[in-house]
């Protein structure tokens, strides 16, 4: 039960990595700079960093206006909070 407790060092590199890339394509899309593609953003929320794309979402105010990301990102967050709920219940 104490593994549960602690995070793996790749979820804390996916809970960080994501809204450094949300701050990398905010500032690159100000200066008009070649972008983050936005499959790369979803994709590592979907990995794990869903919790850091949401609030990097409302901290830099970025990819707020894209359907797919305002709806995406809390469903991809949802999914992984059901799953994870679903291994605390059957493992633990």
């Amino acid at each position: 039960p104490l593994a549960f407790y602690t995070l793996h060092p790749s979820c804390l590199c996916t809970l960080s990595l994501n809204p450094l890339l949300y701050l990398i394509d905010k500032i690159k899309a100000m200066v008009g700079a070649l972008r983050i593609p936005e499959k790369t953003l979803l994709g590592i929320a979907a990995v794990g960093g869903s919790v850091g794309a949401y609030a990097a979402m409302q901290m830099f105010r970025h990819k707020t206006k894209k359907y797919y990301f305002t709806a995406g990102i809390p469903v991809i967050l949802l999914l992984q909070l059901i799953l994870l709920a679903t291994y605390v219940i059957l493992f633990i």
